[in-house]
């Protein structure tokens, strides 16, 4: 039987079991995703994943091709009218920056949200970065059409995030507040509960992987 390779990304608490952030699977022609997972159930053993197959959500029954790329994603913890900017980066985090993006002279209002570490001694994110700046662009897009805004931006870090420094920042604009309110509130719950980011709280030398959801 002709056999073909397809590419494994592992993130998190995933890529810490298997030592590595990607592995490389020969499955026979015509292997579905269930068959990688078989083969990678030592690694996945006991976590609730969610699968995707090029940077899309994908099923167990879904046919995988020779070259594909297959992310196992743990629970994550998160139009030209109008300017949508998105970004994961490890870099400190600028509100003032993202203000600037969504101004706008048809807007009346601006809303500003930032999500700060709290509580311990540093944050620790990681990412499937092109999936997750891919599925924020889709949210922002949605929150932008949705609510009429003139512009939206959102940016999450990766790496270490000292105790108050900002990980996550969203800005929009629209004609009124209500209107804004709404579109940033859409966008950082969305982002928060499907963009492939995990996070690690670090106290005293100690790490915990903080439980996420199923997008």
């Amino acid at each position: 039987m002709a056999r073909m390779e397809v590419t494994v990304r592992l993130f998190a608490m995933l890529r810490e079991r298997a030592g590595a952030s990607e592995v490389t699977l020969e499955l026979p022609d015509g292997a579905r995703v269930s068959d990688a997972l078989a083969e990678l159930r030592d690694i996945a053993e006991g976590l609730p994943l969610v699968m995707a197959v090029n940077r899309e959500y994908a099923a167990e029954d879904q046919v995988l091709d020779a070259g594909d790329e297959l992310a196992l994603v743990p629970p994550v913890s998160g139009g030209e009218a109008a300017v949508q900017h998105v970004r994961v980066t490890g870099d400190p985090l600028s509100l003032d920056s993202l203000v600037e993006r969504v101004r706008d002279p048809r807007a009346g209002a601006v809303v500003t949200f930032q999500g700060v570490t709290r509580e311990v001694e540093r944050l620790e994110y990681e990412a499937y970065v092109e999936m997750a700046e891919q599925k924020m662009a889709a949210i922002v897009a949605a929150a932008v059409e949705k609510h009429g805004l003139c512009a939206a931006a959102a940016e999450h870090r990766v790496g270490d995030v000292p105790l108050s420094e900002p990980s996550v920042t969203v800005a929009v604009s629209a004609p009124h507040r209500g209107e804004a309110f709404a579109g940033a509130r859409e966008i950082i719950d969305r982002l928060k509960a499907e963009a492939p980011i995990w996070k690690k709280e670090i106290d005293g030398g100690e790490g915990r992987w903080v439980e996420g959801t199923r997008p």
